[in-house]
């Protein structure tokens, strides 16, 4: 008797095959079929605008529930500020990961600015209010003009501290605010969305690409439509929130560590920074004409008495008092040698030390 070779049981007989059924022909769509499916398509095609974003949001990652934190307002507070430290912890890991995206952003900007071009953040709601915060902060840290580094905030000024009902929803918003600020190709605009999927910020790159200026598009979850829309997309997923959809949390946190990046190192790249000295700061209170000393005599190493001479005698301008400390030159050829330098002092000083 043969067995199988697998289980050492008998083989068992073949059974004869069933002759194939005749494949039955599809059956027509009833009438009242074909209604009820028309009818579904319908609800689908005309659903509820809310409706909708609900289903967009569920796929968000920066929208998704943590069940695991679902009694965190149980726990003590220290436990509490410990989740919220380590939450925070991961944020730099996930920047890590988009450096690349960054920093040839950062080159691209750099050289639309070198060339006259201005740098835009457009943002509603926490994304545009540090797109503001980061504008602001760059006359008196690099002696930019206002109009240089400007911040876009769906609904305006007034969006900074109260809410704009629907300002975020409208791409023509953006448009209209660009249009106002009379965008030019040599400009560059940078989209700011949590979500990636806010339509003034969407707008505002869309508009600005269609016109030829540099774009940005950084967002905090992959696959975003304004990654997508901007020549250059950032995306760093930092995951859902400590909150359920407060995305002020990680992904403001790191949105606010990339501006920063944008900001200072195209500064760096223009020629704002001798070293990790602030040589273009703005003395326009106490605090900051101290540091302006500070930063004089650490680049140069003279004595309080010749530093203030040599400010009075520059009007204030650090990287003239330090040039004129370092190579004896007068203030009008200071000035001029900065000039034919654009502003690097670097290069200013190497052509003082070869004339």
């Amino acid at each position: 008797m043969n067995t199988s070779a697998d289980d050492g049981q008998p083989e068992q007989p073949q059974q004869p095959q069933q002759p194939q059924q005749p494949e039955q022909p599809e059956q027509p769509e009833q009438p009242e079929q074909q209604k009820q499916r028309e009818q579904q398509e319908q609800q689908h095609k005309h659903r509820h605008p809310s409706e909708q974003l609900r289903a967009q949001l569920d796929i968000l990652t920066t929208e998704a529930f943590r069940p695991e934190l679902a009694e965190i307002d149980q726990l003590d507070t220290l436990a509490i500020a410990r989740l919220m430290n380590g939450e925070d912890t991961t944020v730099p890991t996930a920047i890590a990961g988009q450096l690349p995206r960054v920093a040839a952003a950062i080159d691209a900007i750099a050289a639309r600015m070198a060339g006259g071009g201005r740098l835009i953040y457009a943002g509603a709601g926490t994304a545009g209010r540090l797109g503001v915060l980061d504008a602001s902060e760059c006359p008196p840290t690099f002696n930019t003009r206002p109009e240089e580094v400007i911040g876009l905030i769906a609904g305006g000024p007034a969006a900074m501290v109260t809410s704009v009902e629907g300002a975020e929803d409208s791409k023509e918003l953006a448009a209209d605010d660009l249009r106002a600020l009379e965008l030019a190709d040599r400009d560059c605009v940078v989209g700011v969305s949590a979500s990636g999927r806010t339509p003034y910020a969407i707008g505002a790159v869309e508009h600005a690409r269609a016109r030829g200026a540099l774009t940005v598009g950084l967002s905090c979850n992959a696959g975003s439509a304004l990654a997508a829309a901007a020549e250059h997309g950032i995306e760093v997923v930092v995951g859902p929130e400590l909150l359920t959809g407060s995305t002020r949390l990680k992904a403001g946190t790191a949105q606010k560590l990339v501006l920063n990046m944008i900001s200072t190192i195209t500064m760096i790249r223009l020629g704002k920074t001798y070293g990790n000295l602030m040589v273009d700061v703005r003395a326009s209170n106490d605090k900051l004409r101290a540091r302006s000393r500070r930063i004089v005599a650490l680049a140069t190493g003279a004595p309080q008495e010749a530093i203030e001479v040599a400010l009075a005698a520059t009007d204030g301008e650090v990287k003239n008092a330090i040039l004129t400390l370092l190579t004896d030159v007068d203030p009008p050829t200071a000035d001029r040698l900065l000039t034919a330098a654009d502003g690097h002092l670097r290069a200013a000083l190497s052509a003082a030390r070869t004339t």
